[in-house]
Formats: C-alpha cells, sequence, structure tokens
C-alpha cells in the first residue's frame, strides 16, 4: 500500500480529524497574529539586546511557525473524493507556473477558489 492510499484511506475514516486540523491551523494563525500585536514592543526590546545572536532564533521562530501552519492545513485538507484515482492534488503554479510569479499567484487564486468541489 503506498503512503497516498494510506493517506486516503485514514482521510476518509477520521474526517473529523482533518476538520479539526484546519481549525487548529487557524487558531494557530490568528494566535500568531495576536502574539505579534499583543507582544511586540517585549519582542523589539529583547532583539534589541544582541541583534547578532537574537535575529536568526527570531526568523528560525518564524519559520517554524509557517511551517507548522501549513503542515496543518496540508494535513487537513486531504480529502479526497470516494473512487478517486488522484493523491493529491497541487495548485497548477507547482506545476505550469513558469518562472512568473503572477502566473503562479493567480493559479494559486484559482486553485484556492475550487478547491470545495474537488475535495469534497
Amino acid at each position: 500500500m503506498s503512503v497516498c492510499s494510506a493517506v486516503k484511506a485514514y482521510t476518509r475514516r477520521h474526517e473529523w480529524l482533518a476538520d479539526l486540523l484546519s481549525l487548529l491551523a487557524l487558531a494557530v494563525l490568528f494566535g500568531s497574529i495576536w502574539a505579534l500585536v499583543e507582544y511586540h514592543q517585549a519582542m523589539l526590546d529583547w532583539l534589541s539586546a544582541n541583534i547578532a545572536l537574537r535575529m536568526p532564533l527570531l526568523i528560525l521562530g518564524l519559520g517554524l511557525d509557517v511551517a507548522l501552519i501549513f503542515g496543518l492545513l496540508c494535513a487537513g485538507s486531504q480529502r479526497c473524493p470516494e473512487g478517486s484515482d488522484d493523491c493529491f492534488r497541487t495548485f497548477r503554479g507547482r506545476r505550469h507556473g513558469g518562472h512568473s510569479l503572477y502566473t503562479a499567484f493567480t493559479n494559486w487564486i484559482h486553485h484556492i477558489e475550487h478547491v470545495g468541489k474537488r475535495h469534497r
């Protein structure tokens, strides 16, 4: 059994878990925004004490936060219709975007507008 088949079977049996992971991704996103707004002055004071050491830590923390949000969103969106042979769908910008950021962005917008029709 491939990894793709295992993920499809698991998300079909536990769709509530996929919904929970999507909600958790939103909670982490809005919690991060709230923490940034609430504690920005304390973070700037902490950063100014030793910028050479603490700037990479701040960037690493932000990167991990973004990776966590995207990971939860990816795990929460792995719903596939019954009888579908497709494993994972990706937006067209990853495959056909070329070198243009505008093309990749418009393909991503098109994917987001139609993701509910394909996955549910």
